[in-house]
């Protein structure tokens, strides 16, 4: 399976993913797409040695046109599935028409619980004791796709926002690799099974 990562910050689940294909066969980190010129993301695929593309979504331009390009990008270099990292931007019709239920995010909630912005302040705030995080299919609605695997995690007494932040973020490293390796497993028997 060759992954195109579509990421805008600091590129911890980008580098997580990195890592944990590095070694395998079955799943290849082909490029990176940013929208962020200044992101570390940008660094980290540079360390690793991946293709990135950077997009400005130049106001003079529709936003329809820069994601065309973007899913031309991503079809050029063999890209089979994408997969957001922490992409803050809606996909529209060019790249969801381009890779049908074959564009995955990773939400720092048990969705559908605190979709959106800061979703880890939302369930401290709100005083709930579990939280996690959810891998989904992206559809053009926020945080609305069907949803794919779980992982849950404490809410502890002592939590701040960063020390929850940060296991929901372990969580995520764990759950998000584990997710596209069952894709592939899931995708290899249904083919084989078709060719029977």
């Amino acid at each position: 399976m060759n992954i195109g990562i579509l990421a805008s910050g600091k590129g911890s689940n980008f580098e997580a993913l990195v890592k944990a294909f590095r070694e395998e066969n079955r799943v290849l980190v082909k490029c990176l797409v940013s929208d962020q010129p200044g992101a570390n993301v940008n660094t980290l695929a540079d360390q690793y040695g991946i293709k990135k593309l950077l997009v400005s979504f130049d106001k003079d331009r529709t936003k329809l046109d820069d994601e065309t390009k973007i899913a031309d990008y991503l079809i050029a270099q063999g890209v089979e599935w994408v997969v957001l990292a922490g992409y803050m931007r809606i996909l529209k019709k060019p790249m969801l028409s381009r890779f049908p239920n074959r564009i995955l995010n990773i939400h720092p909630s048990l969705l559908p619980s605190f979709p959106g912005l800061n979703a880890v302040k939302q369930a401290l705030d709100y005083g709930v004791k579990f939280t996690g995080c959810t891998v989904h299919y992206v559809n053009e609605n926020i945080d609305q796709g069907k949803i794919i695997a779980q992982k849950v995690v404490p809410v502890l007494e002592e939590d701040t926002l960063d020390s929850l932040l940060l296991r929901v973020h372990q969580a995520e490293h764990a759950l998000y690799p584990q997710v596209i390796r069952d894709l592939i497993k899931s995708e290899k028997h249904s083919s084989l099974c078709q060719k029977h």
